[in-house]
This record gives C-alpha cells, structure tokens and sequence, in this order.
C-alpha cells in the first residue's frame, strides 16, 4: 500500500506496470484522470474508487489547489522495473501498513484544458450573437405588431438595440458561470443547467413590477425566454460533451476489474 500525493495543479504520469493491479481510492481532495488523447476525463472525489488496468488513462492530476492523496492498494508484492531508468521497485501487498509517500510536482503544461476551456468559451461567444439576434428580431416583429415597449406604461420606449445590448451582457454572464463550473466543478453541466434555469426565473419578476401594460409585460416576458432558449442548451450540451466520457471511463473500469 503506498500513498500518491499531488499538490495543487500537479500532475503525474500513469505507468501501466505499476497500476496494472492496483485499485485507488481518492482520501483526499479531488483527482482527474486524464485520457489517452490528453482530453481531460472524469473528475473523482473523496472516497472515490477506480481502477485504471486497460482504460487507457495516461495520468493523474490536481485539478484543485490543495494537495490531494490516492490510497493506492496492490493485492499482491510484485517487482516493477520503471522504464528508461533501470531501477526496480517493490511495492507493498495490501497487508502492509507502511505507505510511501509519491509527491508530483506542478504541471508543466495544460494545453489540454486550455483547449477545452476555449472551445467553450468559444461555443458561448458564437451562442451569444445568436441570441441576440434572436431577440432583436423577435423585438422587431413584436413592435411591428403594435406591442410599443413603453415602460412604465406611457413611459420612455425601449429602443431595439437596447435588447442586443441586455441580451449580450447576460449571455456574456452565462458564459463566465459556464467556463468557471467547467474548471472547478465535478458535474459542470447539470450544475450549468440548474443555476441557468433559476437565474432565468428570477429575471422574469422584473417584467412583472415595470408597469408596463399587460402587452408589454408579456412580450418582454417572452424576449426573456428567447436567448435562454438558446443559450443554456448549448452551453449545458458543451459542458456535456467535454465531460461525457466520465460514463465511459467508469464502465471501462469495471469491466477491467472483471477480468
């Protein structure tokens, strides 16, 4: 039994013969495991198990800022020969109560997750503009239509660029909450969903308490409803598929340990 322990950001390269047999539990902070291609993968808290015997993950690594630790058991002594190096090293049976301490040492790159980062951020920029399209032009037709946008009623009009500019600030908002639950949260999308969609319900009192005539309220409750219609559906399924490999990877890993 040994003790791998990274520090805030560290990451630490899987070698195959030395996790061959071996089954991690997380005691401490969260670990990601990072796929085959680079592509980050599922995220695993406290008290987490895994395997990692024929899932392909090539490392480990600190998504936190605290120093997380992996209990890691092997259930019988082997002797692992560490590639390029020469040295042989024998790890513990699981009996063993004496742990050795492995302590990774900051990244040196994260170009994977940067890519990630930005193919979101990206994703939101190209959902916002169409959002406010959206909107402007669902504005437009409303007004032609006789809705005059006078709030309070009888009031100052609310101009057409006006509805870009609200809809592209709150999209832009969107955004931020989107690429910070990506990086810090284990469930980014659901979490996305959830904050989106109540965020979305409490933009909807303001309408109600403008004073604006009954037409004009209901059709700006609807401008409300148009770029969330657009924006957290995209959003939640970008997270999704950023992290959607989660489900493959733990499938992965129990059919390994059924072998």
């Amino acid at each position: 039994m040994r003790t791998l322990a990274l520090r805030g950001g560290a990451r630490v390269a899987v070698v195959a013969a030395e996790w061959c047999d071996a089954f991690g539990v997380v005691t401490r902070g969260r670990v990601q495991l990072e796929l085959r291609d680079g592509e980050p993968g599922p995220v695993l808290e406290r008290d987490a198990g895994f395997w990692l015997r024929g899932t392909g993950v090539r490392a480990l690594r600190n998504p936190g800022r605290r120093t997380a630790r992996v209990r890691i058991v092997t259930p019988r002594a082997r002797t692992v020969t560490r590639p390029h190096t020469g040295h042989r090293m024998m790890e513990d049976d699981m009996n063993s109560r004496n742990d050795t301490g492995v302590v990774a040492g900051p990244a040196s790159g994260r170009t994977s997750h940067t890519r990630r980062l930005r193919g979101l951020a990206g994703t939101g920029f190209v959902a916002s503009l169409a959002a406010m399209v959206t909107t402007t032009l669902a504005a437009a037709l409303a007004q032609a239509v006789g809705i005059d946008f006078e709030v309070p009623d009888g009031g100052e009009t609310i101009p057409l660029p006006g509805f870009a500019v609200v809809t592209g600030f709150f999209s832009v908002v969107g955004v931020v909450i989107a690429v910070a639950l990506l990086r810090w949260s284990a469930r980014p999308a659901e979490r996305f969903a959830w904050t989106a969609v109540s965020l979305t319900a409490i933009s909807l009192v303001p309408p109600l308490l403008s004073g604006a005539d009954t037409a004009t309220a209901t059709a700006l409750l609807g401008l409300h409803l148009v770029p969330a219609a657009v924006m957290i559906p995209t959003l939640a399924r970008s997270l999704r598929t950023r992290t959607d490999s989660r489900t493959t990877m733990l499938s992965r890993s129990e059919h390994s340990t059924q072998e």
